[in-house]
């Protein structure tokens, strides 16, 4: 498939593509603004005190998380940055954590327009940024063709390319390969994810791993998650970032691990907030008792589950718990980001499916951090097994935690990557 063929099917696909995201609003709410002059590369130029700005390109929620160390060290330099999205949930993201930026005119943010030629040439000569660069896997053919035009030099930061999207670029063909190969700089998470790009048709990628091991915990929301977790009196076992089709199973697991002498409290915490009320109505479905984290009720002697229907709290979430098992790995979606709950010091318990973060998984239990269980079953039952092992539990938070100190220095790597574009 050659580009001109990709937009022609780009452009035949595309009300479908809108009918998903409207029906992806409706679920999830906040403003995601389909047809807005923005999506089209469209809008009010710029004030002249905003030039020449990094572009960041943070798809979604978890790649705007994955992406705040780096965000931070490009403002703390007092560069302007744009940052694009393309989801709702991505942009609420990005407005929480740097509301200060926001407010004194640092950073922006746009929707990332569709891949048309029109719209993405529209976008760059609209903003005039320095430099562009896309975190994790945002390849859009259209857009790289259009940064090439302009000269604007393009770089994927934080790269990570499992298997299956090498696939997926070998059966695009020519499209593909000619987009990555017009990226000016890669800079990949492992050195696997490193030779992945180079078969796909990227340039040959500087290993500077990954920016999710310069997270830094929000020191206020760990006291708060620990003196919450002190206050209740109960051992605690968070379920972290579930998607669709493992709740059920793992309430399940958890109705049988509720009847137990000395339960724990279980904290269910869906990966998206479209899922929230999907959650409680599987709770209610099973008959176990369960309050809501969002009504600030809190868990009484009985209670079985806290839903987590909050947005930015997993740092709360981890500090609160004595066990986390990581979701997202349960069913072959490739698993959510366990680097976070090993910073908290906590034992941490992932699935089979875990080929996101295939490298981090097994570094992590290689060091004895991180469990993998075969399904939501047996995770359960091994975090009740850590429970009545105290210096087990301990030793596994310390190693996991040792893991994600000795990774640091993404950032760094990064920023020294960046430099002849940030001078």
């Amino acid at each position: 498939m050659n580009r001109g063929v990709y937009t022609l099917a780009l452009r035949a696909a595309s009300p479908l593509v809108w009918l998903w995201m409207a029906h992806r609003a409706r679920r999830a709410g906040g403003q995601w603004q389909i047809f807005s002059a923005e999506r089209f590369g469209r809008g009010a130029m710029p004030p002249a005190s905003f030039a020449a700005p990094v572009w960041v390109h943070a798809v979604s929620l978890g790649e705007t998380r994955a992406a705040q160390p780096l965000l931070q060290a490009l403002l703390d330099r007092g560069l302007p940055v744009l940052l694009t999205h393309i989801t709702a949930t991505g942009r609420a993201e990005g407005e929480r954590l740097f509301a200060d930026a926001i407010a004194r005119g640092q950073l922006r943010q746009a929707w990332l327009p569709y891949d048309f030629p029109g719209a993405t040439r529209r976008f760059l000569a609209r903003w005039r940024p320095r430099c562009g660069l896309l975190i994790e896997r945002e390849i859009w053919p259209n857009l790289l063709a259009a940064a090439r035009a302009q000269r604007v030099p393009m770089g994927l930061v934080s790269a990570r390319y499992s298997e299956s999207s090498l696939r997926q670029a070998r059966r695009m063909g020519a499209v593909m390969r000619e987009a990555l190969a017009g990226l000016d700089l890669v800079l990949a998470q492992t050195p696997q994810d490193a030779e992945r790009l180079r078969q796909a048709g990227a340039p040959q990628a500087v290993v500077t791993g990954s920016l999710k091991f310069d997270l830094a915990l929000p020191p206020a929301r760990v006291d708060a998650g620990r003196q919450w977790r002190a206050a209740l009196g109960r051992p605690v076992v968070a379920v972290a970032s579930t998607r669709e089709g493992e709740d059920a199973g793992f309430i399940e697991a958890i109705k049988r691990a509720s009847a137990l002498p000395g339960a724990p409290l279980f904290l269910l915490i869906p990966r998206h907030p479209q899922r929230f009320d999907e959650a409680a109505g599987l709770l209610d479905e099973a008959g176990l008792p369960f309050v809501r984290r969002s009504r600030d009720v809190s868990p009484g002697p009985d209670t079985a589950v806290l839903l987590g229907d909050s947005l930015g709290e997993m740092a709360f979430y981890y500090a609160a718990c004595d066990v986390a098992i990581v979701a997202g790995s349960f069913a072959p979606l490739g698993g959510q980001n366990l680097i976070e709950a090993c910073a908290a010091a906590v034992p941490v318990i992932v699935g089979p499916h875990t080929f996101n973060f295939q490298q981090a998984a097994i570094e992590a239990i290689e060091a004895g951090g991180v469990l993998r269980a075969a399904d939501a079953g047996q995770a359960v039952q091994v975090a009740l097994e850590l429970l009545k092992d105290d210096a087990r539990r301990q030793s596994m938070g310390r190693a996991g935690r040792a893991w994600f100190e000795t990774h640091a220095g993404a950032v760094a790597r990064t920023m020294d990557a960046l430099s002849p574009w940030l001078a």
